[in-house]
């Protein structure tokens, strides 16, 4: 369940299931099938392709294809990929910061590196795992089985704030203040050069790449609703030439990946963004970030304000920048 549609998140393969027919044409009949199919489907590894042939997954002309190796054919490949099996999340003693709890709802400073819950092939290490360690049995399942208490995400390489209920009836009322885009959600990034106007809104809709289904990108037509309101807060090196710059963006709705794609769009992409990151920074800003040993993409959640949808109390939770993040700042201040 997402209720904010595609909220900031690092899943961009959960939806890759279902039906696929590909066109092999003359041109790539004659080599090993495996590899052709996974020419035709970047979506899919050539290692997932090989196990749905040996589960007898993948048919031509009505009949099942056995054998990978095999020469492809040209003609209509049917591909059946099977929805992952929720596996049931176990608990973990993975050291969490607590910015605020009560008996409805938590409130986590997430560190770059964890997922926010597991997945296949990662099914161990996530703030689920640590939250069913902490919260016990208290732990919202509305989410679903593999995903309890997540109302909204946060990519597993980006740092701060996120908000995850206990209760059911905590996470109705959280979800229906995302749907309603009634959430203050301040994230910062250091990003490469700077955006023009210096604060501004990118209204931009995203929809999945039509070359990459595991990245996003502006939809040329289509793509879902997204806006990005930003203000560049600090400008490194030159002002006339920025070499990089702080930008804090607010988010107005939330689709995957939705800071990132909107400012490299603007051709500010975040610092460290192995993804979304194309065309290197200059040289002084590369050695500012292997002097701060960034690792990741430089975005960061460092706000999340809500009205308490049990209680009605007003939560702001702040979160500083994390180390990396704030080395690297310290190392472009001397550009």
């Amino acid at each position: 369940m997402a209720p904010e549609g595609e909220p900031e998140n690092d899943d961009a393969e959960d939806d890759v299931h279902g039906l696929r027919i590909v066109a092999v044409g003359p041109g790539e009949a004659g080599a090993r099938l495996d590899k052709t199919l996974a020419g035709l489907l970047p979506e899919f590894s050539r290692a997932r392709l090989q196990a749905l042939i040996a589960e007898g997954r993948v048919s031509r002309d009505g009949a099942v294809v056995t054998d990978g190796s095999a020469k492809a054919v040209a003609g209509d490949y049917r591909i059946e990929v099977p929805a992952p099996l929720a596996a049931e999340p176990q608990a973990e003693a993975i050291p969490i910061v607590v910015l605020h709890e009560d008996a409805h709802l938590i409130v986590i400073d997430k560190p770059a590196g964890i997922a926010m819950h597991p997945a296949p092939g990662s099914e161990s290490g996530t703030l689920v795992n640590a939250l069913l360690h902490h919260c016990g049995d208290t732990l919202s399942g509305i989410g679903g089985v593999a995903r309890p208490g997540i109302v909204h995400r946060i990519d597993k390489d980006t740092s701060g704030v996120v908000v995850v209920a206990k209760t059911d009836a905590a996470h109705q009322g959280l979800s229906a203040l995302f749907a309603e885009h009634d959430i203050e959600r301040v994230y910062v990034a250091l990003v490469r050069g700077s955006l023009l106007p210096p604060r501004g809104t990118i209204e931009a809709p995203i929809a999945r790449s039509t070359s990459d289904r595991k990245k996003m990108a502006v939809a040329k037509s289509g793509g879902r609703h997204a806006v990005t309101h930003y203000a560049v807060e600090k400008i490194y090196g030159p002002v006339e030439k920025p070499l990089a710059a702080r930008v804090a963006c607010r988010l107005e709705t939330g689709r995957t990946h939705q800071i990132r794609v909107h400012l490299a769009s603007r051709g500010a992409p975040c610092l460290g963004d192995p993804v979304y990151g194309s065309g290197g920074p200059s040289n002084a800003v590369k050695e500012a970030i292997a002097a701060a040993r960034l690792s990741r993409q430089a975005l960061h959640a460092a706000v999340l304000g809500f009205v308490h949808p049990i209680t009605g109390e007003t939560i702001r939770c702040e979160s500083p920048l994390p180390p990396d993040m704030a080395a690297l700042e310290a190392e472009l201040s001397r550009l």
